[in-house]
């Protein structure tokens, strides 16, 4: 149970870290983190980082795909989260 939680807090920081690298490498022209590579961190359990990330540093906030897409699936996994440690207790 509490491995669970530890990866995906694990994995929340990741989507922050990554959504700060790669607006880091916007701002100095350099090569990016390719759109695949965030959705899969998102997917893999950090969206909640990842729209985090999105929010404090301002990135790829035009993107109606972020936008929409990181919030909703971070808003499934919050769900799934307490789904899955509800049926622990």
């Amino acid at each position: 149970m509490t491995t669970i939680l530890v990866g995906y807090i694990i994995m929340n920081l990741i989507g922050m870290i990554v959504m700060k690298v790669d607006k880091e490498r916007a701002k100095k022209h350099q090569y990016r983190i390719s759109e695949k590579t965030l959705w899969l961190v998102a997917l893999f359990g950090g969206a909640v980082g990842t729209t985090l990330g999105m929010q404090l540093y301002r990135h790829k906030t035009k993107h109606l795909s972020f936008k929409v897409g990181f919030p909703l699936l971070a808003a499934a996994e919050i769900i799934l989260l307490g789904y899955f440690f509800t049926l622990q207790t």
